[in-house]
């Protein structure tokens, strides 16, 4: 039984390997992707026609062998038929960005240096006013009060949970936040009452969001009932 057992694994490991060289990755899906669409993530994992070969995938898969992708920790390739995959992204997880030397330094939510790039994350706010010395990557930037991370993670939360995209945040020298939304400027001023002061922002968005001006929250009152704000517009 034994000797006509080995044969025929022998001849379906031989098949297996036939196919996996002569076929190529032809259907791709991708999760996980929030910084890539799914297109730049099948270009950026497969950049040429010998990476798309199964045996080649499979076998690069099996030792570990990546590319390496900007703002993405890892990756995982499975194969859902002999010719078609899933691409699992386990992308890095940013905070913001600061200008450095003519490059974008992004860094996550405890002020590591994760990520430099030349060019803008959708939904990643720049941050400006920001005091500090020589950048080094997957170092912490060296600000000089780290409460500031803190701050910011829970003012991006917050943006995020109430649907409010921002271009940038800056800070002044008593850490009051300014959010710049296109053409409009949003003093938010101190952390106190911040989700206050979003959902008013929230509420006036839909009325201002193609205009140019500032809006004033950072005198909001909760005990206000009907607290008026408005755009101060400029030329």
């Amino acid at each position: 039984m034994k000797n006509k057992i080995i044969p025929v694994l022998v001849s379906i490991i031989l098949l297996f390997a036939i196919i996996l060289v002569t076929i190529s990755v032809s259907e791709v899906e991708v999760t996980g992707n929030r910084y890539y669409t799914a297109e730049q993530v099948e270009e950026l994992v497969f950049p040429t026609r010998v990476s798309r070969n199964c045996m080649v995938c499979f076998v690069r898969e099996m030792l570990g062998k990546k590319q390496d992708i900007p703002f993405v920790q890892d990756y995982k390739i499975s194969f859902t038929s002999p010719t078609s995959v899933e691409i699992i992204l386990y992308e890095k997880s940013l905070v913001g960005y600061v200008s450095y030397m003519s490059s974008y330094m992004y860094f996550d939510k405890d002020g590591i240096v994760v990520e430099s790039a030349n060019r803008g994350i959708p939904g990643i706010p720049e941050v400006t006013g920001l005091r500090f010395g020589s950048i080094v990557l997957y170092k912490p930037l060296p600000v000089e009060s780290e409460k500031i991370f803190s701050m910011i993670l829970n003012l991006t939360q917050a943006l995020s949970s109430n649907e409010i995209p921002v271009d940038r945040i800056r800070y002044d020298r008593d850490l009051n936040a300014t959010l710049q939304i296109g053409g409009i400027s949003v003093q938010l001023g101190s952390t106190q009452e911040m989700n206050g002061k979003l959902t008013q922002l929230k509420n006036l968005l839909p009325e201002i969001r193609d205009k140019h001006g500032t809006v004033d929250l950072s005198g909001y009152d909760p005990t206000v009932s009907r607290p008026r704000f408005s755009l101060r517009e400029t030329p």
